[in-house]
């Protein structure tokens, strides 16, 4: 039988602000983006702050009015990157069987690792101990014989903390937990399997799974196997990459964005990065283009669109986009954040074009001009309508990693 750990790091990005000044330890403290460049919410909090009321995505003036003394502190992604990376390194003193989840959470396989270093349980303790003498920071860590339930076994005692999930055990230890507790199960399935009267994990576990099929699609039968403990997904090796399905960026306008123009000027800037990342990444071209848009009340649209033939060239990518926000957003409500995303790539075959000749020469510029700024700086060379927005020349969106924590997204 397998064992898998899940490790979560507690409150992180707060820890490690707190480790790095102690006398906050003692404080409610927040970590945010930066309210100058309207990143304003709370990306992570410590526990006083947590029992006060402050939540993760709270806007950080709600957060003063509730807290009028709480600590603020702009995200330092470097130190937080620098941190997973000393934690991984621990990791790998007990197995090389590690998949990350996001910058503060981990699978560890460590079925091999237990004539060395002792039970999964023993382990995971091992862990925690070094991970709080040596970096200063706690962690939770689940041990199961799966990654769904040593993630659920992570999430259900915080902080500093081991939780065992067993085949003896499971059924009285994880069903009678909110249907929301597993993992992915998100808000909009929250509220599928609440209508039809799904309110715990056990409710979904003894639901017949072809009903499930029947009512949420091939989706419910994955979630049937989770309840019921049949998970068996593999941790992926340490530089093991997963096969890539998509290619996107977002970002926050420097200020609201109320027109097309001003709309294509932020798309300008996104397209450069994922068309520059579809070739780094080599995954061929796509033919499916996706646009998000956030409004200035936080409201989202989503609308994905598949073209008759694929492209990786930038211009295409902001044509595309532009169609799409052209026919099917009315800017009633100003634009606070946009963001462009590509799939369905062809990698093994694809549809030729009357215009390939066009398409080449489109590629041909794109490369050029990555080499320009390869060599003279990402300054160095801009579109020309980028230059009608002072506060967006010259930002290299590509090698720019804003890092949420995963709860912010649910």
């Amino acid at each position: 039988m397998r064992t898998i750990l899940h490790s979560d790091l507690n409150n992180f990005y707060a820890s490690v602000e707190c480790q790095r000044n102690p006398y906050w330890k003692d404080y409610p403290l927040c970590v945010c983006g930066n309210p100058r460049d309207r990143h304003g919410i709370i990306l992570a909090k410590n526990y006083i702050a947590k029992n006060m009321g402050i939540t993760t995505g709270m806007p950080l003036w709600q957060a003063r009015q509730i807290c009028p003394n709480i600590i603020c502190v702009i995200a330092n992604f470097e130190h937080y990157l620098d941190f997973s990376r000393r934690v991984r390194q621990i990791y790998q003193d007990y197995t090389d069987l590690i998949e990350p989840f996001g910058i503060d959470e981990a699978w560890l396989d460590v079925t091999q690792s237990q004539r060395l270093f002792g039970s999964g349980e023993e382990i995971a303790n091992t862990i925690r101990e070094r991970i709080k003498k040596e970096l200063g920071i706690t962690a939770s860590v689940g041990v199961s014989y799966n990654k769904i339930f040593a993630k659920l076994g992570s999430d259900m005692k915080k902080p500093d903390a081991t939780t065992v999930i067993t085949k003896e055990n499971f059924k009285t230890k994880i069903w009678g937990l909110p249907v929301q507790d597993l993992l992915y199960v998100g808000q909009a399935t929250t509220k599928k399997v609440r209508k039809l009267g799904i309110e715990t994990i056990g409710d979904l576990a003894n639901c017949p799974m072809n009903y499930l099929i029947d009512k949420l699609g091939v989706w419910g039968k994955y979630l049937w196997e989770f309840a019921n403990g049949l998970d068996m997904s593999p941790v992926k090796k340490v530089g093991q990459s997963s096969i890539i399905k998509s290619v996107g960026n977002s970002m926050t306008a420097p200020k609201d964005v109320y027109d097309l123009q001003q709309a294509k000027i932020v798309i300008t800037i996104l397209a450069e990065s994922v068309s520059s990342r579809m070739r780094k990444y080599q995954v061929g071209k796509a033919y499916t283009l996706s646009v998000w848009l956030r409004d200035n009340e936080l409201g989202s649209f989503v609308k994905r669109h598949k073209f008759d033939t694929s492209t990786n060239n930038s211009y295409d990518l902001i044509q595309r986009a532009m169609s799409i926000i052209e026919k099917y957003y009315d800017f009633k409500k100003p634009l606070r954040s946009l963001g462009i995303s590509v799939s369905d790539f062809d990698n093994d075959y694809e549809q030729l074009s009357f215009f390939v000749d066009i398409q080449k020469d489109k590629q041909s510029q794109d490369v050029t001009i990555e080499k320009i700024r390869k060599k003279y700086g990402f300054s160095s060379i801009s579109r020309a309508n980028i230059l009608l927005e002072s506060k967006l020349v010259g930002i290299d969106i590509e090698n720019s990693h804003t890092i949420h924590p995963l709860s912010y997204f649910r």
